[in-house]
């Protein structure tokens, strides 16, 4: 018997996440006289980073956000880098902070990460907010990741006892989204570039994260028959690092790429910067978010 996957399609999940935080952000205008403000931050002039950062800005601006940005160019040093990074961070008229990944390769990107203030650490790259999120306490998650639980709760996958198997171990999607899940009370294994027999361990799991930054990795015959499939990659092309087509005929749920994953990951941005605003401004009305659903 043939099968088709139904497609976890994030767009719309996303659309109506930018319509609240836009509604928010308006709120928080009327009551305090300032919008809610995203800085970013952009080394060198790489075309994929360059159209990232542009992208995020428009939609902060559609969304009636404030955004400032910061290009440097690719020879800045690591102190002037920090120097910018400490600037903002000091800034009371800038609510959250995205430095746009990778940096360069002479330059300490955790490090930089680390000059970000907790508070304003929108996208959740700091030790601060993995800590926070690992404990269930105040802060902001990785923005991938926190649209990732949103889009699964949306879909209404019930997580609690299922095993789930986390290919990939980023600091910024892999590792936060494990702790995401097992906090659902998920059985989480981490999967990596030395994992022995991978596809053995992935054919095992309800539900299936892929963030291994590498077109097609996983192909159908990974898959479980019926699991949820969440392809947290993107390569040029419009390709994930799932092999869509052979996927679909195993999985239960399949997230699409585009339109699965990057849009709930700038929903989350935004969402994650309105609430940092609210909390910096006290404004009154401010819904706690953690990203974690």
């Amino acid at each position: 018997m043939s099968r088709t996957a139904r497609v976890m399609d994030g767009s719309d999940l996303a659309r109506r996440m930018v319509e609240r935080a836009a509604e928010r952000a308006a709120e928080i205008s009327r009551r305090t006289g300032q919008r809610p403000c995203l800085a970013t931050v952009l080394v060198g002039e790489d075309p994929a980073s360059v159209t990232y950062v542009r992208m995020k800005r428009n939609r902060c601006e559609r969304a009636g956000l404030r955004s400032r940005h910061v290009a440097l160019p690719a020879s800045v040093t690591q102190a002037e880098l920090i120097g910018a990074i400490t600037s903002l961070s000091r800034d009371p008229d800038v609510h959250g902070i995205l430095l746009q990944h990778p940096v360069g390769p002479h330059l300490d990107e955790r490090a930089t990460f680390e000059a970000i203030a907790p508070e304003k650490d929108v996208d959740g790259v700091t030790t601060h907010s993995f800590a926070a999120m690992s404990f269930g306490l105040d802060g902001f998650a990785s923005c991938a990741p926190g649209g990732i639980m949103r889009l699964l709760e949306h879909h209404d996958v019930e997580l609690a006892g299922r095993r789930a198997v986390v290919v990939g171990r980023s600091a910024i999607l892999g590792k936060p989204v494990g702790m995401l899940l097992l906090a659902r009370d998920a059985t989480v294994t981490y999967c990596h570039s030395r994992t022995a027999d991978l596809p053995s361990v992935t054919r095992e799991a309800d539900v299936l994260i892929v963030a291994v930054g590498r077109p097609r990795a996983l192909h159908g015959d990974h898959i479980r028959p019926g699991a949820v499939v969440i392809d947290a990659g993107y390569h040029p092309g419009n390709v994930g690092d799932v092999d869509f087509d052979s996927a679909r005929r195993r999985a239960g749920l399949l997230t699409p790429v585009p339109g699965g994953v990057g849009p709930m990951t700038i929903a989350t941005l935004l969402t994650q910067t309105v609430e940092a605003a609210a909390r910096q401004l006290g404004a009154l009305g401010a819904e706690a978010y953690t990203g974690a659903g």
